[in-house]
C-alpha cells in the first residue's frame, strides 16, 4: 500500500491527516500529489467521495510559503456550499496540522463589503465561485499576480459554455508560470479538450471506468405497488437498516413536503432542501441536518448540488433517475472517506428497467431486497403490510 511519506508529504502533514483518521492516500490522492508538489498541471478524474478535495489541497498546504502574507493560490468552485465546504476542509487541515496556512470563502448574493475587509488580512488561499472571484479580481481586492496555482473544481460544470469564458477570464489575470489542476467525477471528452487547452503539458490522471463507483457502496433496490407508496416504503426501510443519517432525492415539491409531513408525524426527524429554497432555508436545512439528531434529508438533484456532508450512511432515490450519472452523483454523497454506504432505490415495477440498465453501464449489481417483518430479506419475500 502507498503511503503519504512515499508520495512525498511532509511529517506535519501526515501527522495532521492522522488526527483526522487518514492514514493512507486514496488512488487520486496517490497518483496526484507528487506530480502537484512538482508544479505540473494536472487533469484529474474520479468518483465522488474518491478524495479530490485533500489531492489539491495538500500540495498546496506543502507549497505554500506561509510566511509570506500575501494570496498564492485561487480554487473554483460551482456552488455556494461547495466551496464553504472546501474552505472548511482548508481550516480542518491547518487546525489539524498546524500548518499556518488561511483562508476565504468568497460567494456571490452576499455582502462583498465584508469579503473585500477579509480579502484585506491577505488570505494564502481563496475559495470562491467564478462570478465574485472575477468582480473581486477587477476591483484588484484579489491579488491576482501573487497567485501561483488554480484549482477548478467540478470542472466538468465551470468548463461548460455557461462559466468558460469567465474561468478563462481569471486565469488569463495571473502570470503564465501558474499551476492549474482540474478535478471532476466524470471529464467527457469535449470537458478534457477544454480543459488541455487552458494548459500546457498537463498531466491527466484518469481513473478507469470501472473504479468510477465507490466499491464500498453497497446497491439494492425494493419494488412499491404505486408511486404514492414509497413514502411508507422509506419510512419502513429507515427502521428496518437503523439509519443514522441519510438524504432521499425526490424531484417534485409536493411530494417533497408529503414526504416531510409522513416522516414527521411518525416521529423521524427530517429536514428538506428544494431548488426554491432560499439561502437562509437551506443554512437552517444544512445545519439542522448535520446535527446529531436529524436522520433524514430530502432533497431534489438541483437543490443537493454540491452538498458534502459527514457520515451519511444512506442515500434513497425514490425519484429513480434515468441518467446513470445522475445516479452516481447522489450515491456519492455516502461511502465517503473509506466508510461504508448503502445505495437504496425504491422503484415500481415500470423502473426495473432502470436499474437493468444501471447494471450494465456501471458495472454493478443492484439486489432486489424486500422488508418482512421488520427486517430486510431476501427478494423471494417482499411483504410491504
Amino acid at each position: 500500500m502507498t503511503t503519504f511519506d512515499q508520495i512525498g508529504l511532509n511529517s506535519q502533514l501526515i501527522a495532521g491527516l492522522n488526527q483526522g483518521g487518514i492514514t493512507q492516500p486514496t488512488e487520486i490522492q496517490a497518483k496526484v500529489i507528487p506530480m502537484a508538489l512538482t508544479n505540473k498541471n494536472v487533469i484529474g478524474q474520479s468518483h465522488t467521495g474518491s478524495g479530490k478535495t485533500l489531492a489539491y489541497l495538500l500540495p498546496l498546504f506543502q507549497k505554500i510559503n506561509s510566511e509570506k502574507r500575501e494570496m498564492q493560490a485561487i480554487v473554483l468552485a460551482p456552488t455556494h456550499e461547495l466551496v464553504m465546504q472546501i474552505d472548511k476542509q482548508v481550516k480542518i487541515l491547518a487546525e489539524n496540522s498546524g500548518v499556518p496556512i488561511t483562508s476565504t470563502a468568497i460567494i456571490g448574493d452576499v455582502n462583498i463589503s465584508r469579503q473585500i475587509i477579509a480579502l484585506r488580512e491577505k488570505p494564502h488561499i481563496v475559495v470562491g465561485s467564478v462570478g465574485r472571484v472575477q468582480e473581486l479580481i477587477s476591483k484588484k481586492k484579489v491579488s491576482a499576480h501573487t497567485i501561483k496555482t488554480i484549482v477548478i473544481d467540478e470542472g466538468d460544470r465551470l468548463l461548460d459554455q455557461n462559466d468558460v469564458n469567465r474561468v478563462k477570464a481569471i486565469i488569463k489575470t495571473t502570470m503564465k508560470d501558474r499551476q492549474l489542476m482540474v478535478f471532476a467525477a466524470h471529464i467527457d471528452k469535449k470537458t478534457l479538450a477544454v480543459a488541455k487547452e487552458l494548459m500546457l503539458d498537463a498531466e491527466v490522471v484518469k481513473i478507469e471506468e470501472k473504479n468510477l463507483v465507490n466499491p464500498n457502496i453497497t446497491h439494492v433496490y425494493f419494488v412499491a405497488k404505486s408511486q404514492r407508496d414509497k413514502v411508507d416504503i422509506l419510512r419502513k426501510l429507515i427502521a428496518a437498516f437503523k439509519v443514522k443519517k441519510a438524504i432521499a432525492f425526490i424531484n417534485n415539491a409536493e411530494d417533497i413536503e408529503r414526504t416531510i409531513e409522513k416522516l414527521r408525524y411518525h416521529h423521524y426527524q427530517a429536514y428538506k432542501i428544494t431548488g426554491k429554497a432560499s439561502k437562509e432555508e437551506r443554512q437552517s436545512a444544512l445545519e439542522g441536518f448535520r446535527g446529531e439528531e436529524t436522520q433524514v434529508l430530502v432533497a431534489s438533484d438541483i437543490a443537493a448540488r454540491g452538498l458534502d456532508i459527514k457520515d451519511v450512511t444512506h442515500v434513497f432515490n425514490l425519484d429513480i433517475p434515468e441518467d446513470s450519472k445522475v445516479y452516481l452523483n447522489r450515491i456519492g454523497r455516502t461511502g465517503r472517506n473509506n466508510q461504508e454506504g448503502t445505495a437504496v432505490s425504491i422503484v415500481t415495477e415500470r423502473d426495473k428497467s432502470i436499474i437493468k440498465k444501471f447494471e450494465k453501464e456501471l458495472n454493478i449489481k443492484i439486489d432486489k431486497r424486500g422488508v418482512f417483518k421488520g427486517v430486510i430479506v431476501s427478494d423471494k419475500l417482499n411483504d410491504w403490510r
